[in-house]
């Protein structure tokens, strides 16, 4: 399933500038049920294949990327955020207009990428590994962005598949709330699980 981006994937300069609108508007109707609100200040976006072509594809027309090295350090930076079919892959956005407000918030949310949670059925739930690639907290403040990963058991997995209930949440001491994956987005993301 883990169906890693290669160079042949990819759109040239000229190609992309050609094709960018219609290809944007297809990823951002394909983001619309990748989010999960946990709460008004906090979301989930879900990544798979699709958003991280895209990420890809953005980066390189931003950076003007042509050479084959600066592709293949977008590729090796994007790939391992594709879900491997036995997990969910997220970036984790604390989200407030304000920004003497985020600020302080940030300063009272310290370790709340580790409590991001997911519950299949009646099985434990699944806290969530964050920022395997560096870390983006301090003792005394937490980052806005987080990238986490929910690893979940075969049975899970089946289980999902079956209908079983389908909850996500933070449970932080400042910052607590819980909601169901239904519908479109629940839909969206069993995508991710062979």
């Amino acid at each position: 399933m883990n169906q890693q981006i290669t160079r042949n994937d990819l759109m040239s300069l000229e190609q992309y500038a050609e094709k960018r609108g219609e290809f944007r508007q297809q990823v951002l109707d394909h983001k619309k049920y990748r989010q999960v609100a946990l709460g008004p200040n906090a979301t989930l976006y879900f990544e798979d294949r699709l958003t991280l072509l895209y990420q890809i594809q953005e980066m390189l027309r931003i950076e003007k990327v042509f050479e084959a090295d600066g592709i293949e350090e977008e590729l090796e930076t994007y790939n391992p955020l594709i879900p491997d079919g036995r997990n969910f892959k997220a970036t984790f956005m604390i989200e407030y207009p304000d920004s003497q407000v985020r600020a302080a918030q940030l300063e009272k949310m310290v370790g709340i990428e580790d409590l991001v949670w997911m519950q299949v059925g009646d099985n434990d739930k699944v806290w969530t590994i964050a920022d395997e690639d560096l870390e983006r907290s301090t003792e005394t403040k937490t980052s806005a962005v987080h990238f986490l990963r929910f690893d979940i058991s075969d049975d899970m997995a089946q289980a999902l598949k079956n209908g079983a209930d389908w909850r996500m949440g933070v449970q932080h001491p400042v910052y607590t709330y819980e909601l169901a994956i239904e519908d479109d987005t629940r839909a969206s993301l069993l995508n991710d699980l062979n």
